[in-house]
């Protein structure tokens, strides 16, 4: 499939409201084909739940669907990433060549992880918006409910460490009328100014609470605090937020739910 073409056919999931007024004072629920104005290349969109043979199965906070540039798929199953590639036809879509990774995951259901991946490679799905949802249908009546959601900023956003592992206890918010960081270590609270530029956040000494925790919670304190007083680097992508520490520490974390 050249460019143009492609460019066409990444319209085929997203109808803009300006666009179903024109026809209609009753945008309600259309399938997204035809005379669509925007691409999604780049939208994120949060899966809500799969329905297969009528059973419903809530989806874990953290699977996704995310159509990149040149109609690259990237997504996360629950647990496990995945990638395809998409097609376009009018009002369907086609996800070929899917892949996963196999990790294990203890808080996800394997079986979620293959239903769902089933359905999304099955053959031609319609795909129906209604607002920010999008509903994909298998030919035999098989979907996966989604919602468009925005990236979160920098700031203003809690963002709970995931990486090193606090059990969600971990969180921190910057706040761009103050001009600090707060919130938990896991065990203990802090607040530090930051200095937010060019890629690059300037944290500076951090001021904490003194209680004293498990082991396995001090480690990952050490680990955070370990970011204070220096530089780091951020990245964002979309829901989620990676810290370099200057010797090359990460710090993952993500938007709260």
């Amino acid at each position: 499939m050249d460019k143009q073409r492609l460019a066409a056919a990444l319209t085929a999931l997203a109808l803009l409201p300006l666009a179903a007024a024109c026809g209609s004072e009753d945008a309600g629920s259309d399938s997204v084909g035809a005379g669509a104005s925007a691409s999604v290349t780049g939208a994120y969109w949060a899966v809500d739940a799969v329905t297969v043979d009528g059973k419903k199965s809530a989806a874990p906070s953290n699977a996704y669907l995310r159509i990149a540039d040149g109609g690259e798929v990237k997504g996360n199953l629950g647990c496990n990433n995945f990638g395809a590639d998409a097609a376009f036809t009018d009002d369907h879509v086609t996800l070929d060549k899917l892949e996963s990774t196999e990790m294990a995951c203890e808080d996800v259901p394997a079986d979620f992880e293959q239903t769902l991946a089933r359905t999304l490679s099955d053959g031609d799905l319609t795909a129906e918006a209604d607002g920010d949802k999008l509903t994909l249908t298998t030919a035999d009546g098989d979907r996966v409910a989604l919602t468009k959601q925005e990236a979160a900023p920098l700031k203003g956003t809690k963002w709970t460490i995931t990486s090193p592992d606090a059990d969600g206890k971990a969180h921190l918010t910057f706040d761009a009328k103050t001009g600090q960081v707060s919130g938990s270590l896991g065990c203990n609270k802090v607040r530090a100014t930051a200095t937010v530029s060019d890629g690059r956040i300037t944290l500076g000494t951090a001021s904490t609470t003194r209680m004293m925790c498990d082991t396995s919670l001090m480690k990952t304190e050490k680990t955070l605090l370990a970011l204070f007083d220096s530089t780091v680097k951020y990245e964002l992508d979309h829901r989620n937020l990676t810290l370099t520490s200057e010797n090359g520490e990460h710090v993952n974390a993500a938007v709260a739910e």
